[in-house]
């Protein structure tokens, strides 16, 4: 008796997480309050009765894009540049990775980060709060391999924390230039790192 109803709860999961990946490429272009069961309903040809059960809310609906957004990035971004060694060559690949997500890019949008984060500032909540964590994570994670980087000498001790904040900021602004037809922002944002990437100065013996 248990089959059937484990495969409704499959085309559920399924289903869910189509939805929610739909609703990421929306949100990258109208922004996660752009956002309405009905909308998806109708852009995937399902009922909107189907479409709120599986949800229920339109808060529980962004927070699935974020979430899907947030799955989508690491596995373009994050996880290939874990392949690299720690310190100066991850955070080279983090870089190119993100590059490469805006250029192609992943979301029909571009950066859904870019694109959301200055909606949801000043609106306290959970999708706030859940967009907050993704962009805790990402310039901490380059502060660590900043961090990284100096303690092995690859690269003159730095403020990293500032470091990253300044990273982060160049890439967003490499976000927005591609988007209004800048084809050398990557350059710009490639050259801009290398700064931060100097090697350390000799050691006096």
């Amino acid at each position: 008796m248990r089959q059937p109803v484990d495969r409704r709860l499959l085309r559920g999961a399924q289903s869910r997480q189509a939805i929610a990946r739909h609703a990421v490429d929306v949100a990258s272009l109208e922004g996660l309050t752009g956002l309405s069961l009905g909308r998806l309903a109708t852009d995937l040809g399902l009922s909107k009765s189907g479409v709120q059960t599986l949800f229920v809310t339109k808060e529980n609906l962004q927070l699935a894009a974020v979430e899907s957004a947030g799955e989508a990035f690491s596995g373009a971004v994050i996880r290939p540049a874990l392949e690299a060694p720690r310190g100066a060559a991850r955070l080279r690949a983090l870089v190119e990775r993100w590059i490469a997500y805006v250029e192609t890019p992943l979301f029909p949008g571009g950066c859904f980060w870019v694109a959301n984060l200055a909606e949801f500032d000043s609106r306290p909540g959970q999708v706030r709060d859940a967009l907050l964590r993704h962009q805790h994570d990402w310039t901490a994670r380059i502060a660590a391999e900043l961090r990284h980087a100096a303690e092995l000498e690859e690269i003159a001790d730095l403020d990293a924390e500032l470091a990253a904040f300044q990273i982060d900021a160049v890439l967003r602004a490499a976000n927005t230039a591609l988007r209004l037809g800048d084809d050398e922002a990557p350059d710009k944002v490639r050259r801009v790192v290398a700064g931060f990437l100097r090697p350390a100065p000799a050691r006096r013996t």
